[in-house]
Parts: structure tokens; sequence; C-alpha cells
């Protein structure tokens, strides 16, 4: 089938090896080449169409290569923001540059630990410049081996070991997501709907807690904004993320072979070792003349009352500050900043994170002695 026949003289008297061919049947090859083009075509279209009749809208993604691409413009003196997802969708640049004289460069993680990125920061003898971080307990006390821990280190990771085909991957990745909506990994994928799957839980095996689906925009700065459609009064998009945060921010049960006493005593531990990390790098930094300023951003309604329930701000923001020797402003202190309500109780809309960092701005050149 896939070597010609021997003619009858090499039957008769042998010769070289056959070689081989592999014959193409007849078909009308440039029909079916046309046919499948025009298929793929429409189903694409199709496939696009739907997804912004479901809402979603071309935006750029956010991953580790976007984050790298943000660390690699940080200079000596550069102003960084680090954090969470509250920095990342509350602060506005074009304020913070009018304000503070510099652009600020956007490092936040949503979902992960400030940590790693402020050790990154710390170990870089280069840098020198101003940190404007941000506090979220349930995140900034996340332990070793942890989600939001491990997306932090995989992320500052990745800075580091780089190819350069991951770079350019990054660089025609970008053009295509702000161009095409249905480029959604997170939710339009099979492993987001597998994730979605309402899979109970069972003895011996828990289900981790869903993640909030597609609710902003980013731009090449890694400036979020909260979706329209999210922002609306009233919004059932908000109502559902509300109820995600819920068991997001809820500690699991500690484990039953461990007594309640040595766990909690664990904890405890845990948390100590984190301040006196996070102290060490900040030393780090202010040895070469930088800054930090930490910043607790708006929460809102039922996950306002469970953070300040599981993680008292007497038990986590007055011991930081009174270890890390830094200065901090907590938004509920002052009148100008406590007035904001977050829509899905976590975050500001695109227009308030506009308002709410034009009133930031005095409280952090105060703070900063700028």
């Amino acid at each position: 089938m896939f070597f010609r026949k021997p003619t009858r003289e090499e039957q008769i008297h042998g010769g070289p090896p056959l070689e081989f061919e592999r014959p193409i049947p007849p078909a009308p090859w440039r029909g079916i080449t046309v046919v499948i083009t025009i298929l793929v075509i429409a189903a694409t279209v199709a496939w696009e169409l739907y997804a912004r009749w479901l809402g979603y809208s071309p935006t750029i993604n956010d991953n580790e290569d976007l984050w790298t691409m943000a660390r690699r413009k940080v200079q000596p003196e550069s102003i960084v923001i680090i954090g969470d997802s509250r920095a990342w969708f509350d602060c506005d640049l074009d304020e913070f540059q009018k304000g503070l004289g510099k652009r600020p460069i956007q490092l936040a993680m949503p979902g992960s630990t400030v940590y790693p990125a402020l050790a990154d920061l710390a170990d870089d003898k280069n840098f020198h410049g101003t940190i404007i971080c941000s506090f979220v307990p349930m995140l900034f006390f996340a332990p070793p081996g942890s989600p939001p821990m491990e997306r932090a280190e995989k992320t500052v990771k990745r800075s580091h070991n780089q190819t350069p085909a991951q770079r350019v991957s990054e660089y025609l990745g970008i053009w295509l997501e702000e161009h095409v909506a249905f480029l959604k990994p997170d939710d339009l994928s099979l492993e987001g709907f597998l994730n979605r799957l309402p899979i109970p839980n069972r003895p011996g095996a828990r289900v981790p807690p869903t993640f909030p689906p597609y609710f902003g925009t980013e731009d090449r700065e890694r400036r979020a904004r909260m979706w329209e459609k999210c922002a609306e009064p009233g919004s059932e998009l908000a109502k559902q993320i509300q109820q995600i945060w819920l068991p997001l921010f809820t500690p699991p049960p500690p484990p039953s072979y461990i007594p309640p006493d040595v766990f909690m005593a664990g904890m405890k531990e845990g948390i100590q070792k984190r301040f006196a990390d996070v102290t060490a790098a900040i030393e780090k930094i202010r040895d070469r003349g930088g800054k930090i300023v930490f910043v607790r951003f708006p929460h809102s309604g039922g996950l306002k009352e469970l953070e300040d329930k599981i993680m008292p701000r007497q038990q986590s923001w007055d011991p930081l500050l009174q270890m890390t020797k830094a200065p901090g402003i907590y938004y509920s202190d002052f009148p100008e900043l406590s007035g904001f309500n977050c829509p899905e109780w976590s975050h500001l809309t695109a227009g308030d994170s506009v308002e709410f960092s034009r009133r930031l701005v005095p409280h952090l050149r105060q703070a900063l002695k700028l």
C-alpha cells in the first residue's frame, strides 16, 4: 500500500530496497480546502458573536507574561503598586501620576498574596523606589503551599525565567485579545466550563470554591476596570459574585487529625513568621532609600463583616504597622475615603476608582512625605 510495486526484473534478479511512497487518493482537494476554510471561519465568527452576546468584550487577559512585561519596566526609583485585586481594580494610574509626579507601575496580582512580589523587589539591589502595598488579611497571611502563595510565586518566577518564545507569544497574544472577545481561558474554555460543573462535596473530598466569572477589563498597563454590567445597581452578576466571595474567604475547617490548640498555635506561628519576613524585606528596601505605605482599600457588605470577624484590625493591621514601622492608610479612618460602595463587596467601579484615587493621593503624599 505504501511502497511501489517491484518491476519484474527486480522480482527475478533482486535490486535496491524499495522506495517509500505515500499515495494521495484521488479527491477534490481544492473543493475540500475551500469547504473546511469556510466552516472554520463560520464557526469562529459564530463563537465570537455568541461570546459578545453573553456580554464578553475584547480585553487583555491577566497572566504571568503580562505581569513580567510590567515588572521589566520597574526602574530604580519607580513607584510600584503591589498586592491583591483591590489595588488592581481601585488604583487609577492617571490620578496617581497627577498627584505623585510619576506614573506608577501596576504589579498587583488578583487572588494572590503580596509577599513574593515584595521579596522580589527587596532582593532587587537596584530598586530604591516607592511601594504602595494593598492589605487584605486573608491573602496577606496566606501560608506556603496555598493557592494565593503558589500563584504569586509562579508569577514572580516567570519574570526571572521567561523564555524568548513566551515573550514573543505574549506580544502576539495581546493584539489578538484586544480584538477577539472569546479569548477568555478562565471562562470560555473546556477547563473553564468543567470547573463550573456543580459537583457536590463528598466524604474525604471537598470541591474547591468557585472563582468569580469575567467581570472586568484590563489594558496593557495592567489597569483593571469593573465591567459595566457588574456595576449596575442591583446587578445579578454582582449578587452572584457576592455569594462567591463568602465561601472563598471563609477558611476551611481545621483537620480532624490535629488538635484544635495545636492547629491554632501553628496558625499564629505562621502569621508571626509572615510579619517577620515582611519586616525584613522592608528593611532591605529602606536601607537603599526606598519607601513603602500600606493601604486598606474599600470593601462592603457581607464580605466586610466576614473579614472583620475572621481577622480583626487589632490582630492584623495594627500589628503590621507596629512591626514594620511603616505608614498606613485605612480607608474607614477618613470620611472622604469611606463613602464608597463596592457593588460586589470587594472592588470599586471604574468611575469610583478614579475618584477614590484622586482622594487617596493627598494621604499618600503625607504618608510618604512627598
